[in-house]
């Protein structure tokens, strides 16, 4: 085997196996941490922390479409979140995350939390029926963070929908005593301006674009780091960390997409590194 010293120690292996392996390698969802969702991984753990009390912190977490909300959501739940059984032999799920109905409609809501238990309902059952089910499954299965994901979801409906999912929300997180965590686009921000109460409730943090700096150079070369071909790219030469900010408009969801799209495309040419050629030929 080769050096491989452009490519992490831990996937230096993948560089050897065949093209097809490769490929597959390249499809697969892969964590890359950077200072603003490791920064945001900690404080969500630091919920599953938080002793019960009568108004319990909630975080809306903003992003543009594509910018890696959904990878922070996955790698917590992955470090975090999956369920286990206690000491006393009950099932525990620490953390439950859904999306938010494609309209605001609280019986949907509760539907897709209850989905995430197994628990059987029916879909004609009142919404006080399964109101009460939920509040039951989220305390029985002793849940300390609830989820929800594409909030700006709810803005496909009329002020009265959006402002009753919002009540429902809130009302599950006094019950439950659980903080609840929204994650959505920019236009999510105008949920919580349906009521006063849910701006003071809901903390705001944004996950903006890449700024052309050294935060995004870092990035680049990271991202280089879990490509496995034989070759090194030199992703992270200033010229070329510029035409790819400027091709991605520093998106992070973007820069993955293309920088795996020419990998693969490496992989199959032969090349086995990534040029300004080829990255004008996926961009």
């Amino acid at each position: 085997m080769s050096n491989y010293s452009h490519v992490f120690q831990e996937f230096r292996p993948i560089v050897e196996q065949s093209n097809e392996d490769r490929l597959y390698f390249l499809e697969e969802d892969r964590w890359i941490g950077y200072p603003a969702a490791n920064d945001l991984l900690d404080q969500l753990k630091g919920f599953l922390t938080l002793p019960k009390r009568s108004r319990m912190p909630n975080l809306l977490v903003l992003s543009k479409p594509n910018n890696g909300k959904t990878s922070i959501i996955n790698q917590f739940f992955k470090l975090y979140g999956e369920g286990y059984v206690n000491a006393e032999n009950n099932a525990v799920k620490p953390v439950i995350i859904v999306q938010a109905p494609v309209s605001p409609d609280e019986k949907a809501l509760y539907m897709a939390i209850l989905d995430k238990f197994w628990v059987p309902f029916r879909e004609r059952d009142p919404v006080a029926k399964l109101r009460y089910q939920v509040v039951h499954c989220l305390k029985l299965y002793e849940v300390k963070l609830l989820i929800i994901d594409e909030m700006n979801s709810l803005l496909c409906g009329s002020p009265i929908k959006q402002r009753t999912v919002m009540n429902a929300i809130k009302y599950l997180c006094n019950e439950t005593q659980i903080p609840i965590v929204g994650f959505g686009t920019e236009e999510a921000i105008s949920v919580l301006r349906t009521d006063p109460q849910h701006v003071s409730r809901f903390r705001v943090v944004n996950l903006p674009l890449w700024k052309l700096d050294k935060d995004f150079q870092a990035m680049v070369n990271k991202f280089e780091k879990v490509l496995p071909l034989k070759q090194a790219s030199k992703l992270a030469e200033p010229a070329t960390v510029k035409y790819l900010h400027d091709i991605t408009d520093g998106n992070l969801g973007n820069l993955r997409t293309i920088l795996r799209d020419a990998a693969k495309k490496a992989v199959v040419s032969g090349q086995e590194f990534i040029d300004r050629s080829l990255l004008e030929s996926v961009k």
